[in-house]
């Protein structure tokens, strides 16, 4: 039946008594389990007690019989079931009490147990009060006890850890040295934790020297071979055979390198998995095993940025041909850093502070990490990139160096700013002391070979150098042909003009084509000098100039300035301390040189040469083309001199004496183009003199004795003025437009003119003395000296020179007014007029034999 099975199997019955010809069955019996069990049902403990009460030989006979049914086995059974269970029960209530009395008597023993615990905590607090009584009391002997009591516990303990890791390390070193092995250190390795193995790591560096102490003969190595033979000492000659079969010092490093391998394993583990509390511990084990330069050195070479750059780094430096150009144009901005090295500089600073962060979380000495990191990143990538940068640079000019290395210093100064400022590992305070002092000196060293000594300077002399000569070269070769002697600039020509030409040609073609001069540097030059090419240069007999070749040029002027003044700002930005006012000087003498002798003073010379060349021209009227070089010539004197007071002598102040040698060197210089200048200014004023009185001696004398006789041609009283003051006239009308273009209007233009009108009215007064004047002719002078005081007007010589007008003005009223109101005229002069001069324009009267000019003349 169903549901049987289970009920059946859990009554216990002993080994059936049954067999084919037995008539009793044996009663189940049964114990207090089967009803304890859990799957105990009621129903199937009947139904089992009723299966065992039939025969088995009942079991199959038929349903319909009348004796089928016989109760009494039934009776019997369920009897001996009750009387089972009645025995059970009696068993189980003994069993009750026996457990009751043993839970009273547990109660009563924890009820005491808890009683003692009360007491025993009441002392404790009782003297934990007294204690803390006595702490918080005026005794100092109680304080002092405690404090006692307390450092004598922390030795103990200390004392107590001293002793267990002594006893552990004598086990260990018994282990490795009679056993060969190192069981514990690996039991304590594969712990894990770090605390397990930073004294894994400790234990193993106390080994090493323990070994090194008592077992010497591990640590002799021949050739990195031991001495040992088959793992045995050799013997000594002291007699001690004693064997020693283990090599401690190679287990124990072996040990060492398998430490330092799997914590080196674990840290690359937790860094791919940025488990930075993991790194930490690996870190801080490794540092306690050897100082952390293996998980240092890992981290730094392993790092995905060496690793891509690597890859780059062999990548020639290209970039825009267009830009190389632009950088070595002395006329055009420069175009800042090149791309690569930007890129790179750009890479940096964002991997530096991402890479800080993860740092300081990974290591517990993230500082000297940083450091190494720092290193290797200015002395590897910067370093080798900047170098190629600058090689190409050099390539391609003197400029285009000097430039990429500004640029490329400028980037890596803002670099370096950018990473104090973010604070790396302080982050978001400022960088440590430490770290900052390293990024000033990887800074430094990255420039330490151009800086070196003098080099720099002695660069940016010759980029002047050169491109001065090239500038000036056209307009050194057209002043070289006027003169015969050799300039400053040229030194090493011979006097002959045409050795003088040849050599300049072969001095700037052999620069041309020496070897060390760039294909691109040598296109510039000839581009700045105006030249084709160097074969063309050199394949001509003679370079072609011309005369605006030879002029001074404001424009050209300024460009040197600004090449100079890119120099100088250069230098002050890479190379500024104790040498500036060294090199300042130096470039001022460059400046002093090629602006001020070669430029200024070759130009100033031969308007000097000319202006002295035309004083005694007695032909043709006098060249004065070379008075427009004076405007110029001023105007660059002043940039030059503004130039060298603001900008070059206040950056040698801190050095007094190379201050007062350039202060002496510009005020020669200028005295010697001032000089030049006033000299140029006075050979004009007697040309023009010399020219006057040439034009004035060919005043006939009958221009102021006309006649009154028709028949001697048309009235000469009908011309306004004689020819010799119109050609006065004409040739000096031209002076004032000719100089108020070459000097500037003020106080030099002025004094110009007024000892120019000083000089002529001189001519005027020697001249107007020499001829005999009529009545007519009087009137002739009075319309010549108008003439000539309109040309003076012209020249705004202001009221200082009014009185010599007026003296002008009066001399033709001395030959047109009669004797009588001649009187007058002399009465009310005499006072302003020197005597002899108004005796000598009386004299020149046509009637000075009448009585009343005689009688004037009386009064003289």
């Amino acid at each position: 039946m169903p549901g049987t099975t289970s009920s059946s199997s859990s009554i216990s019955q002993q080994p059936s008594v049954y067999s084919g010809r037995s008539v009793f069955h044996q009663t189940p019996t049964f114990s207090l389990e089967t009803f304890s069990n859990r799957d105990f049902i009621v129903k199937d403990f009947v139904e089992s007690l009723s299966e065992s009460a039939v025969p088995p030989n009942r079991r199959s006979g038929p349903a319909n019989s009348a004796n089928a049914f016989d109760p009494k086995p039934f009776i019997r059974t369920f009897e001996h079931a009750l009387n089972r269970m009645a025995d059970l029960s009696g068993d189980l209530e003994h069993r009750e009490n026996e457990l009751s009395a043993a839970v009273r008597r547990a109660e009563a023993q924890h009820a005491n147990t808890l009683q003692s615990a009360d007491k025993k905590l009441e002392q404790i607090r009782q003297s934990f009060n007294g204690l803390d009584i006595s702490l918080k009391g005026d005794d100092p002997d109680s304080v002092n006890a405690v404090v006692k009591i307390g450092q004598r516990l922390e030795e103990l303990d200390r004392q107590r850890t001293r002793a267990q890791d002594a006893r552990f390390l004598i086990q260990c070193w018994m282990e490795v040295s009679q056993r060969g092995e190192l069981f514990l250190l690996e039991d304590l390795r594969r712990q894990g934790g770090g605390d397990g193995k930073v004294r894994c790591a400790n234990i193993a560096r106390q080994l090493i020297k323990i070994s090194q102490n008592l077992d010497p003969e591990s640590w002799k190595q021949v050739n990195g071979a031991s001495k040992h033979i088959n793992g045995v000492n050799a013997a000594h000659d002291t007699g001690d055979h004693h064997p020693r079969r283990h090599n401690t010092r190679e287990l124990i490093e072996k040990f060492s390198e398998t430490l330092e391998k799997d914590l080196l394993k674990s840290f690359d583990e937790f860094y791919r998995r940025e488990n930075f509390d993991g790194m930490h511990d690996c870190a801080k084990v490794l540092y306690d095993f050897n100082g952390g330069a293996s998980v240092i050195g890992a981290f730094v070479n392993q790092h995905l940025f060496f690793i891509d750059r690597s890859q780059l780094i062999t990548e020639e430096i290209g970039g825009d041909t267009e830009a190389w150009e632009r950088l070595a144009d002395p006329d055009a901005e420069p175009s800042g850093v090149e791309p690569s090295l930007q890129s790179l500089i750009d890479e940096v600073r964002i991997v530096v502070q991402e890479e800080s962060s993860i740092i300081r979380r990974a290591f517990p000495y993230a500082e000297q990490v940083m450091v190494k990191f720092l290193q290797r990143i200015f002395q590897q990538s910067i370093q080798q990139r900047l170098e190629m940068v600058l090689e190409k640079a050099n390539t391609i000019s003197s400029l285009a160096f000097l430039r990429s290395l500004q640029a490329a210093r400028s980037a890596l100064s803002t670099l370096i700013d950018d990473l104090k400022m973010h604070g790396l590992t302080e982050s978001p305070e400022p960088v440590s002391p430490q770290i900052m002092l390293v990024l000033d000196q990887q800074f430094d060293d990255l420039f330490v070979p151009y800086f070196a000594g003098s080099s720099y300077i002695e660069r940016e002399k010759r980029n002047l150098e050169e491109l001065y000569s090239s500038l000036l070269f056209k307009f050194t070769i057209f002043h070289s042909r006027r003169r015969k002697a050799p300039t400053t600039f040229m030194k090493t020509l011979a006097k002959s003009g045409s050795e003088m030409l040849a050599s300049a040609r072969d001095a700037y073609v052999e620069r041309l084509d020496s070897s060390d001069l760039a294909p691109a540097q040598k296109a510039m030059l000839l581009r700045v000098a105006g030249l084709k090419d160097a074969e063309n240069a050199k394949a001509q007999t003679e370079i072609e100039v011309s005369d605006e070749d030879g002029v001074l040029s404001t424009a050209t002027a300024k460009r040197m300035l600004k090449w100079v003044a890119e120099a100088i700002g250069r230098g002050l930005e890479l190379n500024g301390g104790n040498e500036t006012a060294k090199d300042v000087s130096a470039l001022h003498q460059i400046l002093v040189t090629n602006m001020g002798e070669i430029y200024l003073e070759s130009a100033l010379d031969a308007a000097n040469e000319m202006a002295a060349s035309q004083e005694n021209v007695t032909k043709n009227q006098p060249d004065l083309s070379y008075v427009p070089t004076l405007k110029p010539a001023i105007t660059i004197m002043h940039l030059l001199s503004t130039f060298i007071h603001t900008v070059l002598l206040p950056l040698s102040t801190p050095n007094i004496s190379i201050r007062k040698t350039m202060s002496r060197s510009t005020d020669q210089m200028m005295d010697s183009l001032e000089h030049k200048v006033n000299s140029i200014i006075q050979h004009s004023i007697d040309v023009i003199l010399n020219w006057t009185s040439k034009l004035l001696s060919a005043q006939k004398k009958t221009d102021f004795r006309p006649r009154d006789d028709p028949s001697s041609g048309p009235n000469y009283l009908e011309l306004l003025q004689t020819p010799t003051c119109q050609s006065v006239y004409s040739f000096l009308s031209r002076l004032h437009p000719l100089f108020l273009s070459a000097i500037t209007p003020g106080p030099n233009l002025t004094s110009f003119f007024l000892e120019l009108a000083l000089g002529f009215r001189s001519l005027l007064f020697q001249h107007f003395q020499k001829f005999q004047v009529n009545a007519a002719g009087g009137i002739m002078v009075t319309k010549d000296i108008t003439k000539y005081i309109e040309v003076l007007r012209s020249w705004e010589l202001g009221e200082q020179f009014e009185g010599s007008i007026e003296a002008l003005t009066e001399i033709g009223h001395l030959f047109v007014v009669g004797p009588e109101a001649l009187r007058e005229r002399v009465r009310g002069k005499a006072g302003g007029w020197d005597r002899g001069d108004l005796r000598a324009f009386v004299m020149r009267r046509e009637d000075i034999g009448s009585i009343g000019v005689q009688s004037v003349l009386s009064t003289l």
